[in-house]
């Protein structure tokens, strides 16, 4: 039999697929390297956040310095010693802001501890005190710059100073009280 001529020269090896690499070892290598990194990663992450842990720790051990009131402080109003005392806080409070706006009387007091409180009325001084209607009582006050600063257990921000009462309410919506003349 004569064999048959073709156009081209075919070998039985074009027909077949190219030799497979073995993979086991790249991926055990690059497997082995990802994990040196992570790891890395990690521990440094770990050690990084474990330092400002500490520094935390430490700050909010060191006891802070007492502001002692001066004993010619006038002391805040009645209304403001029984709702402190409704807080846990004995002896007298002390007035260290008193702003008057056109719509609130707001003191910030200060125990003999150095720690700071708010006490607010809607309607002014004269108006009718009802503690958590019209009458708002929070410890917790800290300075802020040239005033003070307080947030409500709903969230609302208090930002308090000379001049002016500013509240930001949940609803992130701004609200400027200045003082009054």
């Amino acid at each position: 039999m004569a064999a048959r001529w073709h156009p081209w020269p075919v070998d039985l090896s074009d027909d077949l697929p190219p030799p497979r690499r073995p993979l086991f070892f790249p991926v055990v290598l690059a497997t082995i390297f990802l994990t040196v990194i992570g790891l890395s990663a990690g521990w440094t992450l770990g050690a990084r956040h474990q330092r400002l842990a500490d520094s935390a720790q430490v700050q909010s051990s060191t006891p802070a310095p007492t502001v002692a009131t001066t004993p010619a402080a006038e002391p805040c109003r009645r209304e403001t010693q029984d709702a402190a005392r409704g807080f846990g806080v004995s002896g007298q409070l002390s007035i260290v802001l008193l702003l008057r706006t056109r719509f609130t009387a707001v003191w910030i007091c200060e125990d003999s501890a150095g720690r700071l409180y708010y006490h607010a009325n809607r309607g002014g001084e004269d108006a009718k005190w009802i503690e958590g209607q019209t009458a708002l009582f929070m410890a917790g006050v800290r300075r802020d710059g040239d005033g003070y600063a307080v947030n409500a257990a709903d969230g609302t921000a208090f930002s308090i100073n000379s001049q002016r009462l500013r509240i930001v309410h949940v609803g992130g919506k701004p609200e400027i009280q200045p003082a009054a003349n």
